[in-house]
């Protein structure tokens, strides 16, 4: 075995404190568990634990100093076949490990352990990922919705109000065991929104394209609008263009941190009858002779 200082890269004056940290780190670096199958490196270990094991002990060093024993703890002038390392026959033999020397003691004396019990660390569990299908009032207003896990638990997850396609709820500790006793999984929920009849969602405002006759357009009158909470009656001004839009204020989905609530904004489409009508092309035929309107002038 080589002069344990060298094997260890210190000086001969260095301190118990110097030792173990220069020890610690070699240690960490080398040990067999971090690199698996490497045989230059595991024979390393043990050479790196026997020097250490030699100069912690103080009796052991103080002797080996003075010139009475060998690297491998052998007595003097048996040749590493005498009195062997901390009186195990044999010693260190040459540079190879003899009967009774374990590195993996003096590794887990230092670090609170040895190979078995590092493996069994705690470990927290994988997450499992879901994707969770909601109606599009579910996703604006909240609520709960079932969902079956992988282990076939089904639980009923709360769907935040004004939840977003694409947003992400955490369940914690409803994913895969932890191994070793460590903590459970999460399970981690996507969110995908059914697109509604006529409702859209922008941001906290909910939008509504609104069909009138032309009649309503013409005459204005009150209209029933829905809203995600419910019908409200509207009253449509005279005259109302097609594409006008109008507000609804407060109508619209709560802001998820303010708690506010934003707007319905309804814009009016009109909607001619469905067949052809002479009595109502009659009525536009004579309103229109006595009328001069230009809609396009702004495009040319």
């Amino acid at each position: 075995m080589k002069d344990p200082y060298s094997v260890l890269g210190v000086p001969k004056s260095s301190t118990d404190a110097e030792l173990k940290k220069t020890y610690r780190t070699l240690a960490k670096k080398l040990h067999p568990d971090i690199n698996a199958g490497d045989e230059k490196i595991a024979e390393r270990f043990k050479e790196v634990s026997a020097a250490y094991a030699l100069l912690r002990d103080k009796d052991l060093r103080g002797r080996y100093d003075r010139g009475e024993i060998n690297p491998d703890g052998s007595e003097k002038g048996f040749g590493g076949g005498g009195g062997g390392f901390r009186g195990h026959p044999g010693g260190m033999d040459g540079g190879r490990f003899g009967a009774g020397f374990d590195p993996e003691e003096i590794f887990a004396s230092m670090f609170g352990g040895g190979r078995q019990q590092r493996q069994a660390r705690p470990q927290k569990g994988q997450n499992r990922s879901y994707r969770l299908v909601v109606d599009f009032l579910e996703a604006v207003k909240g609520g709960k919705k079932p969902l079956t896990l992988g282990n076939a638990k089904t639980l009923n997850v709360t769907i935040p109000e004004n939840v977003k396609e694409g947003q992400k709820i955490r369940l914690k500790g409803q994913g895969d065991e932890g191994m070793s006793g460590g903590p459970a999984g999460d399970a981690i929920i996507e969110i995908a929104i059914r697109l509604h009849a006529y409702f859209t969602c922008d941001g906290n405002n909910i939008h509504l394209d609104l069909p009138i006759t032309l009649e309503e357009a013409v005459m204005g009158q009150k209209v029933t609008i829905p809203t995600i909470d419910g019908t409200v009656a509207m009253t449509l001004p005279k005259g109302s263009s097609s594409g006008r839009i109008m507000r609804l204020k407060g109508k619209g989905a709560a802001d998820p941190k303010s708690k506010t609530r934003g707007d319905q904004y309804v814009k009016l489409q009109i909607m001619l009858p469905a067949d052809p009508d002479p009595a109502l092309e009659k009525i536009i035929a004579k309103w229109a002779t006595d009328k001069t309107q230009d809609v396009r002038s702004h495009m040319t």
